[in-house]
Order: structure tokens, then sequence, then C-alpha cells
């Protein structure tokens, strides 16, 4: 158990190794996969999705039994073990009800890549019923996704989980600075340390949805995915986006007719717990893929998209249930940054291909996604100001990994 929950040999290999920029191009990438992996199949991608609509519903049926039957196990054995039934049977359905609702969520965000079919208006309307049934604002996230990729790591244009810098903690210069003075600012008990990553975990992605919260602090206060003019998006974008926020209000009109009908109890047990703990999953996996103390990023003079793709590191969360419900998003994410028009189900034959050119540059960490979570969350503290590519620094204001170019200097 203690060892499931250290640091992979993976994690640990790059932290001893002194980070060189890849030297592979993207032409050299690109030529290792076949290319029958980029051709899309809609029957396939539609059998996905009629897969996961089921698992949900098949779920959802499961979850009225769970009642009846702890019942059932009361009038026959005791109360006591009718209430442990009970909430163990409720946790499974919530963790599995979150993970199918994940599932969704994926497929949405296939869709918004265009790989659930060479039929454009079938990805969006998949992708737009999918997204809005978990509250997500479709075109709108789908915008800023895209901006995402094609700045992945960059420091300047990135969108998402962009460190704060030495100068946003009024840090003193690193010459001059003592440990004392990073304690100050980023020592805590593990268990304010929790309870920060609980409230990430559970209201993150809202928030960030909201108020662009760990986005790019370029843009001007009061952006967000929600308001037709937000700086996130370009003119022609914003009918689109004024689509997404009527699929939310329709959305929330039926939940709110179906809660009059079921029970405001029945509301939070069969979607309000499963929507919570789905954004755990999305913030976890998200945050995982672009922060960790072994991946650099870039300012403008260092950065191409290569760099940046190959910037983020694959994990087998779940294992098998995240290849299952998740459709590889976290095991080929490097793949995926890319070749994000490659459909997910042929990602792992991706996977296999760029290993051979990439080798040392393709990052994989083995590590518990939960320990992973933790460290990533407590030792990912702040970047410098200056430098080109720059490595996460901790509470000491040691960073565990160092740049080649700099070890040669000393």
């Amino acid at each position: 158990m203690l060892i499931s929950f250290s640091d992979s040999p993976e994690y640990i290999r790059r932290t001893k190794k002194p980070f060189r920029p890849p030297q592979a191009s993207l032409a050299e990438v690109r030529a290792v996969v076949p290319k029958h992996l980029f051709e899309k199949n809609t029957l396939r991608g539609m059998l996905y999705v009629v897969r996961d609509v089921t698992c949900v519903l098949v779920f959802y049926e499961l979850g009225w039994r769970i009642d009846p039957f702890a019942q059932a196990c009361g009038q026959s054995l005791s109360p006591v073990v009718a209430s442990i039934v009970r909430c163990a049977l409720w946790a499974t359905y919530w963790i599995f009800q979150s993970l199918a609702f994940s599932g969704w969520w994926c497929l949405a965000h296939e869709a918004g890549h265009g790989t659930l079919s060479s039929i454009s208006w079938i990805n969006h309307v998949v992708g737009f019923t999918l997204h809005t049934f978990l509250l997500v604002p479709y075109y709108a996230w789908r915008s800023s996704h895209h901006s995402h990729h094609k700045a992945t790591q960059s420091l300047e244009r990135d969108e998402n989980y962009l460190p704060k810098t030495r100068s946003d903690y009024r840090l003193p210069a690193e010459h001059i600075a003592h440990p004392s003075d990073y304690h100050e600012i980023f020592e805590e008990t593990p268990i304010y340390t929790l309870i920060r990553m609980i409230v990430m975990q559970a209201i993150g992605w809202n928030y960030y949805l909201l108020t662009n919260i760990m986005g790019n602090p370029s843009y001007p206060p009061g952006t967000n995915h929600f308001r037709p003019s937000s700086a996130l998006f370009k003119s022609h974008e914003r009918s689109k986006i004024v689509a997404s926020n009527v699929g939310l209000a329709v959305m929330a009109s039926l939940l709110i007719l179906w809660t009059s009908h079921v029970g405001f109890w029945s509301f939070v047990r069969f979607y309000l717990v499963p929507y919570i703990l789905t954004n755990h999953w999305i913030v976890m996996l998200t945050y995982l893929h672009h922060s960790d103390p072994t991946l650099p990023h870039y300012r403008s003079k260092e950065w191409t998209f290569l760099r940046g793709a190959v910037s983020t590191v694959d994990r087998p969360l779940l294992g098998w249930l995240g290849r299952f419900f998740l459709h590889n998003v976290s095991h080929d994410h490097v793949a995926h940054h890319l070749f994000s028009t490659i459909p997910f189900y042929n990602q792992p034959y991706v996977t296999e291909a760029i290993k051979t050119v990439l080798q040392d540059d393709y990052n994989y960490d083995s590590t518990n996604s939960f320990r992973a979570l933790y460290r990533t969350f407590s030792q990912c503290c702040f970047i410098e100001d200056d430098g080109d590519i720059v490595f996460y620094k901790n509470k000491d204001g040691k960073a565990v990994r160092i740049l080649e170019s700099d070890l040669k200097r000393d």
C-alpha cells in the first residue's frame, strides 16, 4: 500500500535527468503515425455515445432500487445492516454515475475536436447535448479549449493552469530570499492543504467558467465563459455563446421540473452528487495533464507547438475504469495534444508510435493519481519571472528539475 502511493520510477527518473528541449521535429513525429488513424468512423463514434448513454440510464434505474433493497435487508436482517448497505450502495452509485457523466464530458470534448464523426453537425449536436446535460457551455468552452491546444504551456498565450510568478506573491529576489520568506507564503498544515484541494476539486470547474480563475491573466476582470462579448471569444462566435447559454437555461429548467416531480432529496442523490464528483474528475485530470514539478513552461522565445504539446504527461488515471469511462483522455494525452483530430479510440496506437521518435521526451507517470494530485497541489507553488524555460518551484523555493544548459554553464 505504501509503495502504491510513492512517486513512480518514471517521475523520479525525470527529476534526476537535466532537461533539454525536445530535438525531434513535428514532421518527424507525424511521419510515424499511420494515416488511417486519422480517419473518423461515424458509426463507431455513435456506438460509444449509445454505450455511454446506456450506462447512465442503467445506473439511474439501479439507483431507484437502492432504498427498497436496503429496506428489505433491514426487515430480514437488522436496521444497522440496512443503513450500511444503503450507504455503501449510494456511494457506489455516486462513483460510477460520476464516471459515466465524465464519459459524456469526454465524448463532448471529442466532439468539439470533430473526432466523433467526419460530419460536422453530428459532432456539434452530440457535443452540445452531452455538455449541456452537465451544465457545460459547449461552444464557449470549445472555443477556449481550442486556444489552449494552440498554445499549450506557453506562459503568454495558454488558457489554463498558468503558474503564478515570484512577483505575483511579492517574494524577495531569489538571490536574497531566505527559506522563511517562502514558508511564510506557502507553509500550511496538511489538513488545510486537503481542504483547499477539496474546494478546488468540488467547485474549481464552475469557478473557472464563471471567473476564468487560473486562466490567462492577460484577460480583463470579469472575463468568463457566459458573456458573449467576453475577451475569450471572437466576434463571429458570439451567436454560438448565446446558443450555449440558452441550452443551459433549458437544462436548468428541466432540472427544476424534474426536481418538482421527484423531490429535492432525489435531485441531490441522483444528479447533484454525481455532478460534483464529475467536476472533481475533470479538474483532477486536466490539472494533472499540465501541472507537474517535472514539466516545463515556455516563454515566447523558446515555445513551439511541439514543445508545448509534449510538455504534458500521460497517466493511467483509474486504470481500466479510466480507459473505459474517460475514453483514454489521461492515458494518451500527449498524443491527443500532438494530433487532436485523431479519434480517441485510435490514440493508444498513436502513443506507441510517437514513443519511437520522442523517446525520453515522452512523459509518462504511473504514480497513483491521487498521490500525484497532492504532490502537484503542494509542490507546484510558483515560477520565476524570468527565464525562457521554467519549472515550478516548491515551498522551499527549489525546483526539482534543472536545465541541461544551466548545468553546463555551472
